[in-house]
């Protein structure tokens, strides 16, 4: 295995990126989160006891591990030490933390311009998290953000309040909103700014370091491949670049430094928001996948949409991250289907669609073509090595490598870490 592996979502997040990530961080020297921001969540179960992280690096619960929040990523003061109060709560060992001094900060105006937005958007919402993550990009564009190192560095307050003044104007003026007080927001940001002094790094430079020196380097994405800003199912998606071009920019290195990308995808297909999903089962079948796979978001606790695995998305999402290997998870939650589909192509209008459309209004007409396997029908989530897997499971592995033109190299057959086998 390389030295520098980057963990993609296969689909629209939720994937299960937490768990490979945990599983491959736990060999890591450094893991890297590289863009997104609060919004994002991963769980993790060691021994028994889930985690779940939001901001924070997965590889904090390797105590060995250096943790980097990039520059690509929108980085959330209070989110961040309210993490690391409870990692420390729940009795982690944590590892050491940077935040990269070239990450923009999400501020409470971003946060309810954000709502704001959403609200007057009404039926045509785009589901976001509400977590300000969309305006502070926006800030980032726009080329008016603040970044960490506005935070630790002198002008501060003239600069905040400059800020303030003009999102009041938009708050109040557009939203017929209440105005922020600049004042508590600025006692606010000051003291955040005092106790993330420690942590801030040109992290850019550690991270190069630890790949001159050899040392395993792991990229962990947030969300995944369906939400990128350019390559998404636009404009249901997110504001920042999850596929693995994005981790180069958003960590501070060459893309080329990057040797091995594994693409994390479900057994089946799931969906947080609005936007077309070809493969969603709104039956009871949907519900029992959602049922069995515990489908609700870590971060909102919102219910995902469900339905069959659908490998035209897959195919996409292997050419655009440039893919060399999958990683198979929740396989478990088959076991209780006789049948099992698997989407190969779409229809519309009477014709084949073979690659995934830009075009939403063209999704939205397209229906799946499935391939039905037959279901293994038993508890494979004590199972340990390959050859212990039913011929139907292992049947149903080969035709996802064949729809998707990927080796599974990773097979999830439960949450634990022990849970996963090798290939």
């Amino acid at each position: 295995m390389a030295n520098t592996i980057a963990v993609v979502g296969s689909q629209w997040g939720d994937e299960g990126k937490g768990k490979i990530i945990d599983y491959l961080a736990t060999r890591a020297d450094m893991v890297v989160r590289a863009q997104g921001g609060a919004n994002a969540g991963h769980s993790v179960v060691i021994g028994g006891k889930r985690y779940s992280l939001h901001l924070i690096p997965s590889g904090v619960l390797n105590p060995d591990a250096v943790n980097i929040i990039g520059n690509g990523v929108v980085f959330d003061p209070p989110a961040f030490f309210a993490e690391l109060d409870s990692l420390r709560a729940d009795g982690a060992a944590l590892g050491q933390v940077y935040v990269s001094d070239r990450a923009h900060v999400v501020f409470p105006y971003h946060k309810l311009l954000d709502k704001l937005s959403e609200e007057a958007r009404g039926a045509d919402s785009i589901g976001t998290t509400l977590k300000g993550i969309g305006p502070c990009y926006m800030d980032k564009v726009e080329r008016s953000g603040l970044r960490v190192c506005d935070m630790t560095g002198a002008g501060f307050a003239e600069k905040l309040r400059s800020r303030i003044a003009d999102k009041n104007s938009i708050i109040t003026k557009l939203y017929g909103g209440e105005p922020l007080d600049a004042d508590a927001i600025l006692r606010e940001y000051e003291g955040y700014a005092e106790k993330l002094a420690p942590f801030v790094r040109d992290t850019g430079v550690l991270v190069d370091e630890a790949i001159s020196a050899g040392k395993m380097v792991l990229f962990e994405g947030a969300q995944g491949s369906m939400l990128d800003l350019d390559l998404g199912t636009y404009p249901y998606v997110t504001s920042s670049h999850p596929v693995s071009g994005g981790f180069a920019v958003g960590s501070g290195i060459g893309e080329g430094r990057i040797k091995e990308i594994i693409g994390i995808t479900k057994a089946y297909t799931t969906r947080v928001g609005e936007g077309p999903m070809v493969t969603e089962l709104k039956d009871e079948t949907g519900n029992l996948i959602r049922d069995r796979g515990h489908e609700y978001g870590v971060t909102t606790g919102r219910p995902r949409r469900c339905g069959w695995f659908d490998g035209v998305v897959c195919r996409y999402t292997a050419r655009i991250n440039g893919t060399t290997g999958l990683a198979l998870m929740l396989l478990d939650v088959l076991d209780a289907f006789d049948e099992i589909k698997i989407c190969y192509a779409y229809e519309a209008a009477g014709e084949r669609v073979e690659q995934y459309p830009a075009s939403i209004d063209k999704l939205a007409a397209c229906r799946p073509v499935y391939k039905t396997v037959k279901g293994w029908k038993a508890d494979i989530s004590g199972m340990t090595s390959w050859d212990e897997l039913p011929a139907e499971t292992k049947a149903y592995v080969a035709e996802i490598e064949a729809v998707c033109g990927v080796p599974v190299k990773f097979v999830s057959v439960g949450p634990g870490r022990d849970q996963t086998i090798v290939r």
